[in-house]
């Protein structure tokens, strides 16, 4: 499949230390000729990490997709009516925003997007980022993989010695699962 012209949002909320390679990630997809529109949560617009201070994060987006990102819950909230995009990651997503998306809340931009963007029974692919993915989130990945229009990127524990209830997505997998998604499947092996 073609993602030349798909119409793709990726929403990013607070896992900093994944945005390295989810910016890199998304220069792929542009690369591809898709038109990228990006979102960012509360925290990912407003958060200077040891990873970066976000208005570079958000200055490098506009200047990546020649787009403004969407910052706030108004702006995101046209992206259902409008049909503004074909599909929408969360990428990364992080156990906050896990947890409120199986849960129906919507107190971010990227999750009124998300919300948005479902109304229409179009594709959410979720790249989890979490801590506590096999602790207390772990019911909520179960709930959202069992949901309708909503898909993962695969992703496995990235240190279980010392951290082993956390799990990240294999970012570079975004494309084929983006193209699964699509199709409405999932990209398997879901957890390598």
């Amino acid at each position: 499949m073609s993602l030349k012209d798909k119409r793709i949002g990726i929403a990013f909320t607070g896992s900093f230390c994944t945005f390295k390679n989810a910016f890199a990630e998304v220069k792929k997809l542009i690369d591809e000729g898709a038109i990228v529109h990006t979102i960012f949560s509360n925290a990912a617009s407003s958060t200077d990490s040891r990873f970066g201070r976000a208005e570079d994060f958000i200055k490098l987006a506009t200047d990546m997709t020649g787009n403004p990102p969407i910052m706030t819950i108004p702006e995101a909230e046209p992206i259902g009516p409008g049909n503004i995009i074909d599909i929408l990651v969360i990428f990364p997503c992080t156990g906050n925003t896990l947890a409120k998306l199986a849960n129906g809340i919507t107190d971010s931009p990227a999750l009124m997007a998300a919300k948005a963007h479902l109304r229409n029974n179009r594709p959410l692919l979720i790249s989890i980022s979490t801590n506590d993915a096999l602790g207390m989130n772990m019911k909520n990945i179960g709930l959202l993989m069992n949901s309708k229009n909503i898909y993962f990127i695969p992703f496995g524990q990235d240190n279980p010695e010392k951290k082993p209830n956390s799990m990240i997505a294999h970012t570079e997998l975004l494309i084929p699962s983006i193209e699964a998604a699509l199709e409405g499947r999932q990209y398997q092996p879901v957890i390598q």
